[in-house]
């Protein structure tokens, strides 16, 4: 059953593939979600300056959860600034856009493994896209949640494009689903 799936599951990937280009580059989803700094060339001399390694950072930051006890830390945060930090190295973007096709492969096939435990051959299309779209959902949606809640990065974007992707998938299969 999942080899019949072969061809929904490249076109899947293909499809979300080229959504995520045009939630980006053409509809724009995330042109607000990240701010310039109003005094960036002073940051970037001082980060530069610091020698910051890359890494994840928290600021005010903690070497271990008693710390957080700690009167200084506390009014390091009641004071702010308070804000998380990734530093990493240039990007490299044909790795990132070849590791972002990867990622909507592994999941155009999990959902397709998915629904071979709980749809039959022959099914029709309704039964298949509800299904489909409903686990896509549920797996795009699943980590920008979480991490908008802790990080208080901006998640309407992020909904969006996940409705977008459930439906491209429930799409594809629902068409594409094999018969009895």
């Amino acid at each position: 059953m999942l080899t019949s799936l072969l061809v929904p599951i490249i076109l899947s990937a293909i499809a979300l593939f080229f959504a995520s280009f045009l939630s980006w580059m053409v509809f724009q989803l995330h042109r607000d979600d990240w701010k310039k700094l109003e005094k960036e060339d002073e940051f970037l001399k001082t980060m530069q300056e610091l020698d910051v390694p890359l890494g994840n950072y928290m600021f005010p930051g903690t070497n271990s959860p008693k710390e957080m006890n700690n009167d200084e830390y506390k009014q390091k945060w009641e004071a702010g600034p308070c804000g998380v930090m990734t530093v990493f190295p240039k990007v490299n973007m044909g790795k990132k856009l070849g590791l972002t096709f990867v990622y909507f492969l592994v999941i155009s096939f999990a959902l397709a493994y998915l629904s071979t435990l709980a749809i039959i051959p022959g099914a029709e299309f309704k039964t298949v896209f509800r299904f489909i779209s409903t686990a896509g959902l549920f797996i795009f949606l699943s980590s920008s949640v979480q991490h908008a809640i802790w990080f208080h990065n901006r998640i309407i974007g992020h909904v969006i494009e996940s409705i977008m992707y459930a439906v491209i998938v429930g799409l594809i299969f629902g068409f594409m689903w094999p018969s009895a």
